[in-house]
């Protein structure tokens, strides 16, 4: 199965994306920091299945439109990008699915518009309705001036700053990060999502000597290599503009899914580690669930790589169920 690449012009930017096979569209949007690479295995499966299978580089990544205004990356405009993108491929309707940043994208995307997208798939970030607080503002108030440390999302707010960290050895930063999340570091290893007063998320992640047997070091060449040209600014962004975007979504305060969905983590994903009522509550925002949340154990954040295997088999039942 050939996965063919062009760009798709959408919500005034340009989508580069990769796609693959024929019949009823999927869209599938990646996090932070990857690119349409993190679904290279689930774009042949699903391809294979009796698919469209399309994968942007999200706004802000790869080959795709980068502003600059932090401004430009709010839930609401990504979700619009996701919208343009499937009327730009002559659809009319979509399954999304999302992981890591792009989860927040798929599931808005089918609240703002179920009569667009027909079901949702969430991986390792589950959906929140929009709580009271904004989440910078609330990270803010728990860690102070961060004279005794602070959360690594609010290590990424001064511009310029955490850009200057990451890309000093972009190599060693996606391979710490990469692997520092995964279900394969030990627990002195992982990532507490914490860094210390003075330190930069690049200080606190582990260096592997050896890759987790699902990242060759071609994988981490590819990544390497489009953010050794780009920069981490587009997919820093998204967390700059997390307030703003919560402002946006004041009118769908309290609103529930009403799409048919599914929810896969690892097990050992830090989201789910540290928010774990996060998960249990689920259903009460997202009452069509097909099934409870599936926790794959052993696997930690970067779930279709950890597991390709059984999130692809996870991703056929459902869609197929759908169909």
């Amino acid at each position: 199965m050939t996965v063919e690449h062009r760009f798709v012009a959408t919500n005034g930017v340009r989508l580069h994306i990769a796609e693959a096979g024929e019949g009823p569209l999927v869209v599938l949007c990646h996090g932070f920091p990857e690119s349409w690479y993190s679904w290279r295995h689930q774009l042949r499966a699903l391809a294979e299945a009796g698919y469209h299978v399309v994968a942007p580089d999200m706004r802000g990544y790869g080959r795709s439109s980068r502003p600059d205004d932090a401004a430009a990356y709010t839930t609401p405009t990504l979700v619009g990008d996701i919208v343009g993108l499937v009327h730009a491929l002559g659809e009319e309707r979509a399954v999304v699915v999302g992981h890591d940043w792009g989860a927040p994208v798929a599931w808005n995307a089918a609240l703002m518009r179920p009569d667009m997208f027909r079901g949702v798939v969430g991986l390792s970030v589950p959906f929140r309705s929009r709580g009271p607080t904004a989440l910078i503002a609330m990270l803010r108030s728990l860690f102070g001036d961060g004279a005794g440390g602070t959360h690594y999302m609010l290590s990424f707010q001064e511009p310029g700053a955490a850009e200057a960290a990451l890309e000093a050895d972009v190599r060693a930063a996606l391979r710490g990060f990469l692997y520092g999340v995964s279900g394969d570091a030990s627990p002195e290893e992982r990532f507490t999502g914490l860094v210390g007063p003075g330190q930069s998320i690049v200080d606190v992640l582990p260096q592997p000597e050896k890759l987790p047997p699902w990242l060759s070091e071609d994988d981490l060449d590819v990544y390497a290599g489009e953010f050794e040209r780009t920069g981490f600014r587009g997919g820093l962004n998204y967390y700059r503009a997390a307030d703003l975007g919560w402002e946006q979504l004041a009118p769908f305060a309290g609103a529930r899914i009403a799409v048919t969905a599914l929810f896969v983590a690892g097990a050992d994903d830090l989201v789910v580690t540290s928010r774990p009522d996060a998960v249990d509550n689920l259903a009460a925002s997202v009452p069509t669930l097909v099934r409870p949340p599936v926790l794959l154990p052993g696997c930690g954040h970067w779930t279709q790589q950890e597991r390709p295997d059984e999130v692809n088999e996870l991703l056929v039942s459902f869609l197929a169920a759908l169909d």
